[in-house]
């Protein structure tokens, strides 16, 4: 494994989507799940990190899912993997482990871990599915542009995919509908054309100083 020893202003910069990878070119699962470790360095929400991910390597599988991913057979079938990026509605039950985690790395005592768990139990206890699911969804597209930018540095590219039947796709890999939200698909693999590059709007037009807005935005 190598790194391109960019800053991070260039790996963002360097960060394209790209539709097309080399069929033959593999990364290790280790590795995979190397930059999925860095990824979850994310925030999110109480530090409960819902994000889930099904990494699909196989052809076997990705067949599967041809038929469910439109306009995206291409990267489905040419990439090194598709990984299923997913928001868990349950992810509350993992409140005490966290928690737990944390005293035996030392990053708080017992006291406060106790006063954590029983705050934010009661805190999510009268929540429902849309806030999981809301929350849930944003934490887990935290993680996943952290992911694209260190595939990135890892030399690799990546294109996320938000057109696909989600339910579907679902179903097809025997994933519980009524627990899991899927957010995209990311292709991640060895580039063969280069991405296009693609415009942005300049940063004028889409922000407003708080003394500024008069209700609408960077017009």
């Amino acid at each position: 494994m190598t790194h391109s020893k960019l800053s991070l202003t260039e790996i963002i910069n360097k960060r394209k989507s790209v539709k097309e990878f080399d069929p033959n070119f593999k990364i290790p699962r280790e590795e995979i799940k190397e930059m999925i470790a860095l990824a979850t360095k994310a925030p999110s929400s109480i530090n409960l990190q819902p994000w889930r991910f099904v990494i699909i390597d196989s052809e076997e599988t990705k067949q599967k899912l041809d038929h469910l991913v439109q306009f995206n057979q291409r990267q489905l079938h040419s990439s090194s993997a598709i990984i299923l990026v997913l928001a868990d509605l349950k992810h509350a039950e993992y409140v005490s482990d966290i928690y737990e985690k944390n005293v035996e790395l030392g990053y708080m005592d017992e006291n406060s871990k106790d006063y954590f768990i029983e705050t934010i139990s009661n805190l999510i206890s009268s929540a429902d599915e849309s806030y999981f699911n809301a929350q849930g969804l944003m934490d887990a597209n935290l993680a996943s542009m952290q992911l694209m930018l260190i595939a990135t540095d890892h030399g690799y590219d990546t294109n996320p995919i938000g057109g696909f039947d989600k339910t579907a796709v679902l179903e097809a890999l025997n994933i519980d509908t009524s627990r899991y939200v899927p957010a995209h698909l990311i292709a991640i693999g060895k580039g063969v054309k280069p991405p296009h590059d693609s415009s942005r709007l300049p940063v004028d037009r889409i922000i407003a100083w708080n003394d500024e807005s008069n209700g609408s935005i960077g017009e």
